[in-house]
């Protein structure tokens, strides 16, 4: 109880007393008719046994896209998206991890988290406080095929954030003390990686299948080794060599003006030089000829984590929604058949799933779980079943359940100016038409059993995988050569052969 009204509280219910209560010397009301509903009235008219069908899905319309180019070649693209006094902002810079150099990875990272760690006007506690006192949110970031800037406003502060946008885009000053306190704190994040087995899977796994030479073996965060070689001198070269306006996009939804943002940005970044950006030799890496075990050594791990398969697809692939309907069979979401088998039926893991990682170049396609470690040897096998059993030809009934899936869940993406930004992106990074999302539903319903079937057996084998597992050596080991399904090589916590 709230106690600044008790009086008025106790007021109340007296009154309610009494107004329940007919005085002594009136008659009582007749009381009120009694109401008797019958069985029949009752009985539902669904049978209840029965689960409810999914009618059609709905066509997806979503808001123009308007396009406008300012004069040194920067892009932009405007949605206007009215209901609410905001606005996102995303710059997408086309270069990321894959630009930096082999000696140097994590360079890319370590330049985007440096943009708004000062500027030539401001320093880092000065952004921070500006973002907090106009209510906005400002962030940068980066990874395969793209650098990132963002920007979420009230419109009402517009001129303002704006202005500190652009600040943060065309002027940082890189200190060398807050690039100190970063390279430590990469390091420190660095060492404690070493110890998480989920972190050495996934690097290992890169190493493994790309190998060191190739930017997608590399970590986008680097090593211990390439971190201490980033330099000041490093971070600018980087930021002058890619951050350019002919190799960025902005994505701009909110409640806003095309007209206007065109205005604005030209009178912000339209003195921002244009420069010849270097495109990447991408080197084909070479594909396993037969599948192999790489055991990693994690002593006394309670758990082992998994990580199976192989170079996959670029994203411009012309196969991508018969993949992407694949693949949610397979292990794309919750109720997949690898979640179903590891989690739900054979209580190995909490959860197993598989990804298409597609990029601009052939990313990986991994399936991957955390598995308790005495059930090691058991969930390979079930991993290498499932892994089999998608190549044959799927039930009807499955396969339109996946393409449902894929297709009911399209709406919730759009909910936000934020989430509408950011499903922008990929339109930006590989060259989409504006108008892919208003086709997306029926590219979905198109796929049928004869395409699922086709790119699993296209990009799926078996045969050529890569295994790696991280855990328990003295434990493991035993029991996966006892399988007799491929040989076991013994790596170190970076994928590397063991030295003697």
């Amino acid at each position: 109880m709230n106690a600044r009204y008790p009086i008025a509280l106790a007021a109340a219910l007296t009154a309610a007393s009494a107004c329940a209560t007919p005085p002594a010397s009136e008659p009582a009301p007749a009381p009120a008719p009694v109401t008797t509903t019958t069985a029949a009235s009752t009985t539902p008219t669904f049978d209840r046994s029965q689960q409810p069908k999914l009618g059609a899905p709905p066509a997806v319309q979503l808001p123009p896209v308007v396009t406008k180019t300012l004069s040194n070649g920067m892009r932009l693209l405007i949605v206007e998206h009215r209901e609410l006094p905001v606005a996102d902002f995303i710059m997408v810079v086309n270069s990321g991890s894959e630009a930096d150099p082999p000696s140097h990875a994590g360079l890319a990272t370590m330049t985007a988290s440096m943009l708004d760690e000062g500027t030539t006007t401001r320093n880092s506690l000065q952004i921070a406080d500006q973002s907090a006192y106009l209510g906005l949110q400002l962030g940068t970031g980066a990874g395969w095929d793209a650098s990132r800037l963002f920007l979420h406003t009230p419109t009402r502060q517009l001129d303002s954030a704006l202005a500190l946008f652009a600040d943060v885009v065309l002027n940082p000053s890189f200190p060398q003390k807050e690039l100190d306190r970063l390279k430590q704190d990469r390091l420190t994040s660095l060492l404690q990686v070493r110890d998480r087995g989920p972190a050495i899977a996934d690097r290992a796994f890169s190493n493994i299948v790309y190998g060191a030479d190739h930017p997608y073996g590399r970590s986008t965060i680097g090593t211990e080794a390439t971190t201490k070689q980033i330099t000041r001198a490093d971070v600018q070269r980087f930021y002058r060599t890619y951050y350019r306006p002919n190799n960025a996009s902005v994505i701009v939804v909110g409640n806003v003006n095309p007209d206007d943002i065109a205005r604005r940005f030209e009178a912000l970044f339209g003195k921002w030089e244009k420069a010849e950006v270097p495109g990447i030799a991408w080197k084909q890496p070479q594909a396993a000829g037969t599948t192999q075990i790489y055991l990693i050594d994690k002593p006394a791990a309670p758990q082992s984590s998994f990580r199976i398969g192989t170079v996959g697809v670029p994203r411009n692939t012309d196969d991508f929604f018969a993949l992407l309907v694949a693949n949610t069979i397979l292990g794309g979401s919750f109720t997949s058949r690898l979640n179903n088998n590891l989690r739900e039926t054979k209580g190995y893991t909490y959860g197993a799933g598989s990804v298409f990682d597609m990029r601009q170049s052939a990313g990986p396609f991994v399936a991957r779980a955390e598995i308790t470690g005495t059930k090691s040897d058991s969930a390979l096998v079930e991993f290498m079943k499932e892994l089999n059993s998608i190549r044959d030809t799927v039930p009807a009934a499955e396969l339109a359940k996946a393409k449902r899936l894929r297709q009911l869940e399209l709406p919730a993406g759009f909910e936000s100016t934020t989430d509408i930004a950011n499903r922008l992106v990929p339109i930006v990074l590989y060259n989409l038409p504006l108008a892919y999302y208003n086709s997306y539903v029926q590219n979905i319903e198109a796929v049928t059993q004869a395409d699922v079937q086709r790119v699993a057996r296209r990009y799926i084998d078996p045969s050529k995988l890569s295994i790696v597992v991280v855990g328990d050596r003295a434990s493991v080991e035993p029991t996966l050569k006892a399988l007799n399904m491929a040989p076991v090589q013994v790596r170190d916590i970076t994928g590397e052969p063991l030295r003697p």
